[in-house]
């Protein structure tokens, strides 16, 4: 890639926020030039150059997409494109303590929508095996679980397993950070008071459902099973 071709991939930056204006350039350079994994970008040298900044601020700003995992050191290529966790960055700040009400409150959301939502795959991905695996752990909860709104380790082992049923290893690593906060938000006062627990469809009845009926009538009944949380959303 010349120089000219760099230049033009890059607007003016000024003097403001030096190294996030360079940060930003840099991802637009990626972009632009729809580079892949594995695939060099130019040389520090080349950059500072092309931007008329300082090797130190090329420095910093590449720290930082090294940071997000954008881009890694290879041994005779220099920087290369890399793919990045983005759950892994994204588990980083994933604490409920610094995290904004609304931003918990969304989070909250996303957690009922994604298991309303994954009827489809449980049911191209189901095993007899499967079914057979929630039976025993819904066969091992707690006689009254069916008065329970909410317990973060009953949570944990059937919802994990359904979302390991999925076969979506992002999702499933997604479940185990929305979690903890859907559990720190349940308690901290933020949505309304859980109201009396209603009927509602519960572990096994989900299984039931899996093992006899359909997408549609799963999609139904986790809504319904998700009642409760909903019913503490709106007014």
């Amino acid at each position: 890639m010349g120089l000219n071709a760099i230049k033009e991939s890059f607007k003016s930056v000024d003097t403001s926020s030096l190294v996030d204006k360079v940060e930003a350039n840099l991802v637009t350079l990626l972009q632009e030039r729809k580079l892949k994994v594995g695939d060099s970008i130019p040389k520090e040298l080349e950059l500072a150059e092309a931007l008329g900044v300082s090797r130190t601020v090329i420095r910093e700003a590449l720290l930082r997409l090294r940071m997000m995992g954008l881009i890694e050191s290879k041994k005779k290529k220099g920087a290369v494109i890399t793919s990045p966790d983005i759950l892994e960055i994204m588990g980083k700040s994933m604490n409920p303590y610094i995290l904004s009400e609304e931003t918990l409150r969304d989070i909250f959301e996303i957690r009922l929508v994604l298991e309303i939502g994954m009827a489809d795959l449980l049911f191209q991905n189901l095993k007899p095996q499967d079914i057979a695996e929630l039976y025993e752990i819904v066969n091992s909860e707690p006689a009254n679980v069916e008065n329970h709104i909410f317990n973060i380790s009953q949570e944990i082992t059937f919802h994990g397993k359904l979302y390991e049923i999925t076969g979506n290893a992002t999702l499933k690593k997604f479940q185990k950070m929305l979690l903890p906060v859907f559990d720190y938000v349940h308690h901290s006062g933020l949505l309304r008071k859980p109201g009396s627990a209603r009927n509602f469809v519960s572990h096994k009845g989900l299984v039931d459902i899996l093992q006899n009926g359909s997408p549609e009538l799963f999609r139904n009944a986790m809504r319904n099973h998700l009642e409760n949380h909903f019913a503490r959303l709106f007014d």
